[in-house]
């Protein structure tokens, strides 16, 4: 689907404020609310848009604890990469899980409420993993730039 300007500024809007009603959208973007509507179902069927939600804060909801945790696995075997996978997808603690290049194989954003369920986060489910080798952990001091839309 090749986007034009009429696009970009839907995905403007609702990645800015995605209760935004119909009719506001599509003035905004120039359009009758019936076009509006089509673009925005079809911008979802072909997976540019593929959810809606709402930003938290995560101090404001008690997780004052944030860290950059870089693994580097022992075993790279295809039942051990699943394993670890799924065992990540299911940790609320994990907010953002990234496969990457460089000394770490994964990259992992983790929030909890203190240091001290971060260390029993380590404790009883990342060091119990077997694929895990090491990890290392950057806490995050302040947040420069917290963005959750994508440039268009």
């Amino acid at each position: 689907m090749q986007l034009d300007h009429r696009d970009h500024a839907l995905l403007r809007h609702l990645q800015a404020d995605s209760r935004i009603s119909n009719a506001d959208l599509a003035e905004a973007a120039g359009m009758s609310p019936s076009a509006c509507w089509r673009r925005i179902k079809a911008l979802e069927e072909v997976g540019i848009i593929d959810r809606y939600g709402a930003i938290l804060n995560p101090k404001a909801a008690g997780l004052h604890f944030q860290a950059i945790v870089h693994v580097q696995l022992a075993r790279h075997s295809e039942d051990d990469l699943t394993a670890f996978i799924r065992a990540i997808t299911t940790r609320r603690e994990v907010v953002e899980c990234y496969a990457t290049t460089g000394q770490s194989d994964y990259q992992m954003r983790v929030l909890c409420a203190d240091l001290d369920a971060y260390n029993a986060f380590l404790e009883t489910f990342l060091f119990r993993l077997p694929a895990v080798a090491s990890a290392q952990t950057n806490l995050v001091l302040r947040d420069i730039k917290r963005n959750t839309g994508i440039a268009l």
